[in-house]
């Protein structure tokens, strides 16, 4: 997911985006314990995607209060 296409979508998208990532995240940790992750590097990705939507949506909180 890439910036730029998160801008392009409404606040509530976002938000329920942060949600299933959330969701996501707390499943591959739940994998990893149990030794049935795959790829390990895939919870650093939605990681970074929640923060890229967390940063997205703190941007645009800002330009509301100015």
């Amino acid at each position: 997911m890439k910036a730029h296409e998160l801008r392009t979508r409404s606040t509530e998208e976002l938000e329920n985006e942060l949600e299933s990532l959330k969701e996501n995240l707390f499943n591959q940790r739940a994998r990893s314990i149990l030794g049935q992750l795959e790829d390990t590097s895939f919870p650093g990705k939605i990681r970074k995607d929640i923060a890229r939507v967390k940063t997205v949506l703190r941007a645009r909180e800002l330009e509301t209060e100015n």
